[in-house]
């Protein structure tokens, strides 16, 4: 029967009427659900794998007797010393060859290319191997004593039985091992900058040096201090190089903050002291995180 016909004997007729769109609240609804489904397994993550942690590490360090204790402990100075020294020039050093070195990879000679992979090859291997590697060639009668009684006919020191060479065999570990992928930063940044630029300086009758001096320090010198901030933090919570490399001897005397909280905590059973002497860090850091959120917000990085 058609719908006229039902129509005429006054029987009632089902039209079924379209599906309407759902509506903005709903739309809204639908997104919130699908955006905390994503972001819950993040959030989870960070909340038992840092904010926890971080929380509980500041709860065991927040007694003030603990902080009377490092400073009563003779070794807490001396390794403050040895965490800025550490710090100051392996950072600087590293960054400052790091933006050398990146000119001159930058040369277009397919030697210098092939160069360049093997000269990345210890960023590229794990930490630990690293300094194991350095650990060894520092022993006595390892690879350097043995250079230098075969070509020298010279017995060489026991590097790590001095406190500053111990100390500088950490940096020059540390320098070794992350100098490459600051390298490979620079050099991508340098690539950025117009050619003509450097053709136009040189026209003008300037040199190399004055090319690098008025061109590309001033272009990358905003690149330069954020790497080098974000280098400072992560370097104050090196750990493996100096634990690795010189084991903080001779007894304790090349330690850092990072390994002597590790020797307090399990060594001397003290955990809340070796959480107080990591944190005690925390007036060096929060001002240099402030600088970098700073420096992000006010001037964007320019290469």
């Amino acid at each position: 029967m058609s719908t006229e016909q039902l129509v005429g004997t006054g029987l009632p007729a089902s039209v079924k009427s379209p599906r309407r769109p759902p509506g903005r609240g709903q739309l809204r609804r639908l997104e919130l659900r699908w955006g905390l489904a994503f972001v819950a397994p993040y959030a989870a993550v960070f909340l038992f794998f840092f904010a926890y942690p971080f929380v509980y590490a500041l709860w065991m360090a927040a007694k003030p007797s603990l902080y009377a204790d490092l400073i009563a402990d003779p070794r807490y100075l001396s390794t403050v010393i040895n965490t800025l020294v550490f710090v100051g020039f392996g950072v600087n050093v590293k960054m400052f060859l790091a933006l050398l070195l990146s000119g001159f990879f930058l040369r277009r000679r397919w030697w210098i290319k092939a160069l360049l992979a093997v000269y990345v090859l210890p960023w590229l291997i794990a930490a630990a191997q690293a300094c194991i590697s350095f650990h060894w060639m520092l022993q006595q009668q390892g690879l350097i004593d043995g250079l230098l009684s075969g070509m020298f006919d010279i017995d060489g020191p026991i590097w790590l039985n001095d406190r500053w060479m111990a100390v500088a065999a950490n940096i020059v570990a540390y320098i070794w091992k992350w100098m490459p992928f600051w390298t490979v930063i620079f050099l991508a940044a340098r690539m950025t900058i117009p050619r003509n630029i450097y053709d136009s300086a040189e026209i003008d009758g300037a040199n190399g040096i004055r090319c690098f001096v008025h061109i590309t320090f001033p272009v990358l010198a905003n690149l330069y201090l954020v790497c080098t901030l974000l280098s400072t933090l992560w370097t104050l919570g090196d750990f493996t190089t100096v634990f690795i490399v010189s084991g903080g001897g001779p007894s304790g005397y090349s330690d850092v903050l990072a390994t002597l909280g590790f020797h307090y905590a399990f060594d001397t059973a003290r955990p809340g002291l070796g959480v107080a002497a990591v944190m005690s860090a925390l007036p060096v850091l929060i001002p240099v995180v402030i600088l970098l959120m700073r420096r992000f917000q006010t001037r964007e990085v320019r290469i």
